[in-house]
């Protein structure tokens, strides 16, 4: 069973080591736009095979998706960062225009391959592969929420100073400050967080969640790679395995949560076919409307990509 990562970067590299020490396939697929990259990282993964004891191989390769044939998932994390003087709406052209031709070539060389987009800005790049894909949105998805709710998680168990295993959290809608948190659906062995932490620092935790990527870009001045990189890889492991775990997911919503055709993180079943299952949870009143704004802000980076292939369609 085969599995490739597209994009060697730090995220990239970091996903396909995570899945490569996990053991669960015969081969992971790296590959790259930059000349030896990805096989000099590939070659780099393999070479602590020996010493991390498995048996997965890795293999790098510069540009040719031949190699990405019949792959089972297919990860992209390809694209640019923003860059200063880059307007919102540059970024999304130009990652767009990466997402478009990546999606392209594997579904050419794997057309039954379940997607996972971890490209920012992640919902709207989630939708671009779909677009491109042509296929059903079972098999398009993006990783988001699980990596949110691992931030979330943390904390949590650094303010109990406890371990992060005994917590179960939940959070909805776009990757950024307007995802939402779910305090009422997050425990700590079946205890409601809400009794173990006060209000006021819950909140903070909470804020700290929402802005976790920002916060370390501001101490590494760049983005982060190594929780990126894992929870992406934990989602393979779910849909190779079967294993049908219920992930926060950025998933194509059809009328779950009054919502229709909007990429937006929600609970899912993950397994062999992709999403098994969108969980529709019983939102309050409060919940409901940070929802909805959430959603109101990811319409809007979507608007921009949709006005962007009417435009180049015209000319």
């Amino acid at each position: 069973m085969k599995v490739t990562v597209i994009g060697a970067g730090n995220v990239g590299a970091t996903c396909a080591n995570v899945i490569a020490e996990k053991d669960f396939v015969n081969k992971v697929v790296l590959l790259d736009i930059k000349e030896g990259v990805a096989e000099g990282k590939a070659l780099d993964i393999w070479e602590t095979a020996p010493i991390n004891e498995y048996s997965t191989r890795v293999n790098g390769y510069t540009n040719d998706y031949t190699q990405t044939k019949n792959s089972e998932v297919v990860v992209i994390t390809s694209g640019l960062p923003r860059k200063p003087g880059m307007s919102r709406d540059d970024l999304i052209a130009t990652n767009a225009g990466i997402v478009r031709s990546v999606t392209e070539q594997v579904i050419k060389y794997s057309p039954d391959a379940k997607i996972i987009v971890v490209s920012n800005p992640l919902d709207v790049m989630t939708y671009c592969a779909y677009l491109t894909a042509k296929v059903d949105s079972n098999r398009v998805f993006g990783m988001a929420g699980v990596l949110d709710t691992a931030r979330y998680r943390a904390f949590i168990a650094s303010e109990l100073n406890i371990s992060p295993r005994d917590i179960q959290a939940m959070l909805l809608g776009g990757h950024g400050d307007t995802m939402v948190p779910l305090p009422r659906y997050t425990t700590v062995s079946g205890i409601p967080v809400t009794e173990l932490i006060p209000a006021d620092r819950l909140n903070a935790i909470i804020d700290r969640a929402k802005n976790g990527g920002g916060e370390i870009v501001n101490l590494l001045g760049t983005s982060a790679w190594y929780a990126p990189g894992a929870a992406a890889a934990q989602m393979v492991e779910s849909i190779v395995k079967n294993e049908n775990r219920i992930f926060p997911c950025c998933a194509l919503l059809n009328g779950q949560y009054g919502m229709k055709d909007i990429y937006l993180g929600v609970p899912v079943k993950l397994g062999k076919n992709g999403i098994e299952q969108i969980i529709e949870l019983k939102l309050n009143e409060g919940e409901m409307e940070l929802l909805n704004a959430s959603a109101k802000a990811v319409r809007g980076v979507m608007d921009v990509l949709d006005k962007q292939l009417a435009a180049a369609s015209t000319k």
